[in-house]
């Protein structure tokens, strides 16, 4: 009888320990397949998805510095990410986060951010990035009646004396694509940049191609785009997040999406297109 009883709780263990192994797989299972389950991401604020850009925020990314009204191609991707995701407009808040601190190491006050942020090695160490939904090209920004504003080659910029704004990829691509002989000069914001260029301390911005489109459209309409030109390895943008974020897998998958169906293409045509109409530079 005693061998009968302990054989007996031999077997119940064993199954015990099986159906919870069993239980426990299954589990996991269901956690992978909801992770991204429509308006239930474990966002900053729960069923709230808070989104981040700079301020000012500039057209053509945002119109009229407002990016809740969903004009300008960032904020109407942040929209479309949030639509896919399962947060309507009503459900997506917008916080203000400076360009220079949205990359460095440490934890966020919003879920993603969209402010033209190129994806960089050095970037990813730091914090997270989803699939690119745009890859732009450089630009070079110079003013009309300027000695290097009928350069048709990359070669006729060397002895420009160069702008670009501080933490951008704008740097290394001068530096890299136009080999200038003098190095850039680096300033604090996109403002400096413009005022710079305005009061004639340099030659020339090198700034990514829709900000160069907006920057001689409404910030100094005496300046022109003399052309544009590929960045090493394609400049390509992706929502930011921080590292290890749990919702970059799921903005991936929005983007994704985003571009399987078309809609990416569309928005990129509706606020981007301006942008063919720059010469490219070799």
């Amino acid at each position: 009888m005693k061998k009968l009883t302990t054989a007996f709780i031999l077997v119940l263990s064993l199954a015990l320990l099986v159906a919870g192994c069993g239980e426990s797989k299954d589990d996991s299972t269901a956690t992978t397949a909801s992770t991204c389950k429509p308006g239930q991401l474990p966002t900053k604020t729960d069923g709230v998805l808070t989104v981040a850009t700079d301020k000012p925020a500039y057209p053509p990314y945002v119109e009229d510095d407002d990016p809740t009204n969903g004009e300008g191609f960032e904020s109407a991707v942040a929209y479309a990410i949030g639509e896919q995701l399962g947060y309507p407009a009503a459900k997506v808040k917008w916080t203000v986060e400076p360009f220079n601190s949205s990359y460095a190491p440490g934890p966020k006050d919003f879920d993603f951010d969209v402010n033209e942020i190129s994806i960089t090695p050095a970037r990813e160490k730091a914090v997270d990035f989803s699939s690119p939904y745009y890859t732009a090209n450089q630009a070079v920004v110079v003013l009309k009646d300027s000695d290097v504003a009928g350069a048709t080659s990359l070669a006729d910029l060397q002895d420009a004396k160069l702008g670009v704004q501080i933490g951008t990829t704008s740097l290394e691509a001068a530096e890299d694509v136009i080999e200038p002989n003098e190095r850039p000069q680096v300033f604090n914001s996109s403002n400096d940049v413009v005022t710079a260029l305005k009061n004639e301390q340099i030659d020339a911005i090198v700034v990514d191609l829709p900000t160069a489109l907006y920057i001689t459209a409404a910030q100094v309409p005496s300046a022109t785009v003399v052309g544009q030109f590929a960045a090493p390895g394609g400049d390509q943008w992706g929502a930011l997040l921080s590292k290890g974020s749990a919702l970059t897998s799921c903005i991936s998958q929005a983007v994704d999406e985003l571009k399987s169906s078309g809609q990416l293409d569309q928005l990129t045509k509706r606020w981007m297109s301006d942008a063919a109409g720059a010469p490219e530079l070799d």
